[in-house]
């Protein structure tokens, strides 16, 4: 199965009446207004934050420009504010101390249940929406799947994939790099997880998989967010989307029950605990559409921001190029790509400047008290990582692409366990961390010892934040073939 990536080009929210919104956005909504006022004697400050403009709060400009916004928050409200957005309260975490705080949840107060607002009807019961023993549980057998010993037989496939995908790709003219490095991740994960050889041309069926992905992605977002009738909005696609995904997973459950495959998608039919606990069908298809989307979503826009920043900067393309060619290998082991230092540097730079998961969302199962704040209970709490790696004061030169920054003797991501956090952390620390490093590094070695990468000097990639980011003109990107002796 081939999920050719054919979405809808997005586009930014940039109406007609921007300029007008903004004026008023500066002068409505923005004075400081508490969360909730913490208990009488409680020794505790409130959390501060602005409502933002009528009906609509926030929403617009997150929608419009991600976490820009969020040095101007932090430097006049510290590292817990608030916004109203997507018709909630919502607590932004960015302080490396209170990010700790949250993730590694010592007090059991901060619940994957926050999650339900955003994606619950899209994702329900993937493993990122679990808690407690549920999770631990589901997490320890999906685990199996990314044991070393596992992921270094995954990787002679996914260069297989790699290798017959990059050298079609056209040269001397641009070409949009962001759904075709997301159609190829699409094949990585179908053949890895569901054991499916990828078609050589996309059909219908795999078009509308493709769309179905997208739809439940972008749907969380949505300004109206109700099923409504008849009525084309984000909210509706994404229940479509699902309704579409649930039933392709579903119908293939009976024979891979029946199949001795060795693929996650059948090791989930297959797992039986020790005292008898299999997965319901339904955990299944939950399982299989939480990490079919999560297993290329993030590797696609790691790669592409990469590429972005080699056409950018082509002392960094030329650089990691020579490391890459000196391997003398197109199938390189996962111990050899870990030996690509300027690969290594660039991939962290990039997962900074754009973290693929821009958002950790939580809620909180009790009043509690964070950092001196308090937050009362049932608060949507969101641990920011795109607004985390913005704030200058864990990072030099906070805006500038500067790899050497993970370098010796500099290591600033090192300067708080808690101040870089691309992958999350705690108990929820991503499942598949390993495995999408090893898929962005081998692909990109791929196109570094096959390509140069070109790019206008004037050109500036522009970000669409709906929900995971992406480019909102699927980025331009001009390939030129090396010659056999570079």
């Amino acid at each position: 199965m081939n999920l050719m990536n054919l979405m809808k080009k997005p586009t930014l929210l940039h109406f007609p009446g921007d300029g007008l919104l903004k004026a008023v956005g500066d002068r409505v909504g923005t004075a400081p207004v508490a969360l909730a006022e913490p208990p009488t004697g409680s020794g505790l400050q409130p959390v501060m934050g602005e409502l933002g403009l009528p009906v609509v709060g926030k929403t617009l400009e997150m929608i419009r420009d991600g976490w820009d916004s969020s040095p101007v928050m932090h430097e006049k409200y510290g590292d817990v504010f608030w916004i109203r957005a997507f018709g909630t309260k919502v607590a932004i975490v960015i302080g490396p101390d209170a990010v700790q705080e949250v993730l590694q949840n010592k007090g059991k107060v901060y619940s994957q249940s926050g999650w339900e607002y955003f994606i619950g009807p899209f994702f329900k019961r993937g493993l990122m929406l679990l808690d407690g023993q549920e999770h631990l549980l589901h997490r320890r057998i999906m685990q199996e799947a990314f044991t070393r010993p596992r992921l270094e037989a995954y990787q002679g496939r996914i260069e297989a994939i790699i290798g017959r995908t990059v050298p079609s790709w056209p040269t001397d003219e641009p070409m949009l790099m962001y759904p075709a490095v997301k159609s190829l991740s699409l094949d990585v994960a179908t053949e890895i997880f569901m054991g499916t050889p990828s078609a050589a041309q996309p059909n219908d069926e795999t078009q509308g998989l493709t769309q179905a992905f997208i739809d439940a992605v972008r749907a969380g977002t949505g300004l109206i967010r109700t099923e409504v009738p008849l009525l084309h909005t984000r909210w509706n696609r994404g229940l479509a989307g699902r309704r579409k995904l649930d039933a392709y997973f579903r119908a293939r459950i009976p024979a891979k029950r029946a199949s001795d495959d060795d693929d996650l998608f059948a090791a989930l039919c297959h797992v039986e605990t020790d005292d008898g606990m299999k997965f319901t069908d339904d955990d299944i298809v939950s399982h299989m559409i939480f990490l079919m989307m999560a297993a290329h979503d993030t590797s696609t826009i790691t790669a592409t921001g990469m590429t972005y920043y080699f056409a950018k900067h082509s002392e960094w393309q030329d650089k990691a190029r020579a490391e890459s060619l000196a391997l003398g290998t197109a199938t390189p082991t996962i111990d050899q790509l870990d030996s690509l230092t300027t690969l290594d540097l660039v991939f962290n730079e990039t997962m900074r400047l754009v973290a693929p998961v821009p958002a950790l969302v939580r809620k909180s199962t009790a009043d509690t008290e964070l950092v001196g704040r308090f937050i009362p209970k049932g608060t949507i709490v969101v641990v920011a990582p795109g607004a985390i790696h913005n704030i200058g004061d864990h990072w030099v030169n906070v805006d500038e692409f500067d790899p050497l920054r993970y370098a010796e003797p500099r290591n600033e991501h090192k300067a708080h366990r808690y101040g870089y956090v691309p992958f999350g952390g705690g108990a929820h620390k991503c499942i598949g961390m390993a495995f999408g490093t090893n898929e962005v590094k081998a692909l990109l070695h791929t196109m570094l010892t096959t390509y140069e990468f070109e790019i206008p000097a004037d050109y500036e990639i522009e970000w669409d934040h709906t929900s995971l980011v992406m480019p909102t003109d699927d980025f331009p990107v001009t390939l030129r073939r090396l010659a056999p002796n570079d």
